[in-house]
């Protein structure tokens, strides 16, 4: 094709704005234009769209079959990128973007349209497009893409390689107990496009959360006043499971906390969350911890959870949730559940999660899914980098736990599995004593922010692109962070806010 791409819909010819895509339907009968990795891709003349020829890509090993295109775009502009695909973890964005890449999928046997728009940042001039699949799912076909807005300009070269922005490999996982497994594929034709905000629900592009103690365990006891300011979003720590009713959530004050503490009331507690708010912070419960054994497995339990958790929200005026179920979730119910509350609390629902190394290895697990199947209403997904051992990085390559190269390897896996970079924290302990393993040093965590948004500062793991909206930090918790002289906060969290 050229100039024009036949849409769905009455099967007729009609022009499109300028596509800014060169071979944009793979009917030059070749891959002109395009770059795929591992020689994955084929130009093909059935399945196609429409036209003679569509592109067939086929995963193998630890290769994902990724197709990419560079583009000239103009700085500070929308654009808007769409492809017919069809089969199972079909992935569509674009990288290098200068402001929050973008990316959505389906799994879809059936040709389907997955569309995606982002801006450019100000000093932008060339952006990435890419397709990619899944290991081990088959091949995956795509046809007719579209990126339309403001023309920059011919390219220099195409890409000869992956840029980065691929799925990472699930094979040879050094350890899996305790993942929740897959069940199945996931549902729907396509994940929903984030429509968080790139400002943080702190105010600023970068996030700094972390988890308050309501209960005493040698860490520093602390009033939520005493929080430091340099958090933006605190969890408290956390809600229980009401016997009662299935799915549903209780939360109190802990007595023997209150009582070291000089007396604590629910009243002050309020009034702490209140002061909070007025200093532009957000305050959440977190639901679950190690211990936690919450299960929403059905739309009663579903129903249970949202109106529980809602009852908490007007009761003690929190912002939203923080997930942290260690003892696996069902993604179908939770997502439900969690859609339900977010239209209950409305503008300003705050929605974090902690996942475990092992639940975000790919986008097969159930916590991904879930984080996926939520990423219209997530704020940001703060992985705990700790307790875990040896895990996969996106490159396939087994890192060891604690360092630069653990923290960024393992976050790229989110980056590329679909998540926005804004929706991409990095969970750690504040201290030797606030987890078993794992503990890094609050440069090191500053270290690999600045890698995972501007590839500085890496280690020998450097991501062939770069996020510069990547989300934030957590660390478990303020309590121990106070406890080693505030380190977190003051290092991690006066780099967060001062990253562009």
């Amino acid at each position: 094709m050229s100039g024009a791409v036949l849409l769905a819909g009455g099967g007729s010819a009609s022009a499109d704005p300028v596509n800014l895509l060169q071979n944009p339907g793979f009917e030059a009968g070749s891959l002109s234009g395009w770059s795929c990795s591992a020689n994955s891709g084929v130009a093909v003349t059935s399945p196609v769209h429409s036209g003679k020829y569509a592109l067939q890509a086929t995963p193998a090993g630890s290769d994902d079959a990724q197709c990419v295109q560079q583009v000239a775009v103009v700085p500070s502009s929308t654009y808007t990128l769409s492809a017919w695909v069809q089969g199972s973890y079909v992935y569509l964005g674009a990288s290098g973007t200068g402001a929050t890449d973008t990316s959505t999928w389906s799994s879809n046997a059936a040709w389907n349209q997955l569309t995606t728009t982002f801006s450019t940042g100000p000093s932008t001039h060339t952006v990435t497009v890419y397709l990619h699949g899944w290991y081990g799912t088959g091949a995956y076909g795509a046809d007719d893409l579209v990126l339309t807005g403001p023309g920059g300009g011919p390219t220099s070269t195409v890409s000869t390689g992956p840029t980065g922005t691929g799925s990472p490999s699930s094979s040879g996982s050094p350890s899996s107990s305790g993942s929740p497994t897959s069940s199945g594929s996931p549902t729907g034709s396509s994940s929903p496009t984030t429509s968080s905000s790139p400002t943080g629900p702190g105010g600023g592009k970068h996030v700094l959360t972390g988890y308050w103690q309501d209960f005493d365990n040698g860490a520093t006891d602390q009033k939520l006043s005493a929080v430091n300011p340099a958090y933006d979003i605190i969890a408290v720590a956390f809600a229980n499971a009401d016997p009662t009713s299935p799915g549903g959530i209780t939360f109190s004050l802990d007595s023997t906390l209150a009582s070291k503490l000089g007396g604590y009331t629910d009243a002050q507690f309020k009034a702490d969350i209140a002061a909070e708010h007025a200093a532009g912070r957000k305050v959440i419960v977190s639901v679950g911890g190690q211990n936690g054994t919450i299960s929403v497995s059905d739309s009663t339990s579903a129903a249970n959870f949202a109106n529980s958790a809602y009852a908490l929200v007007q009761q003690y005026g929190f912002d939203g949730v923080d997930i942290d179920l260690e003892n696996g979730v069902n993604s179908t119910y939770m997502s439900q559940a969690l859609h339900s509350l977010a239209a209950k609390v409305g503008s300003g629902f705050v929605l974090t999660m902690a996942p475990q190394t092992i639940d975000m290895q790919s986008t097969g697990t159930e916590y991904f899914k879930l984080a996926l199947a939520t990423k219209d209403i997530l704020t940001i997904v703060n992985t705990q980098y700790y307790n875990s051992g040896a895990m996969n990085g996106c490159d396939g390559n087994v890192y060891s736990e604690g360092g630069v190269n653990f923290l960024t390897a393992l976050a790229c896996i989110q980056l590329q599995g679909g998540l926005a970079p804004s929706q991409v924290g990095l969970g750690v302990p504040a201290s030797t004593s606030a987890a078993g393993s794992g503990y890094v040093s609050p440069q090191t965590v500053d270290n690999a922010l600045d890698c995972l948004a501007s590839g500085k500062n890496c280690g020998t793991f450097k991501p062939t692109t770069t996020w510069p909206g990547i989300g934030g930090a957590m660390t478990w918790s303020t309590n121990w962070d106070a406890s080693n002289g505030n380190s977190i906060a003051t290092t991690v969290g006066g780099h967060l806010h001062s990253m562009s």
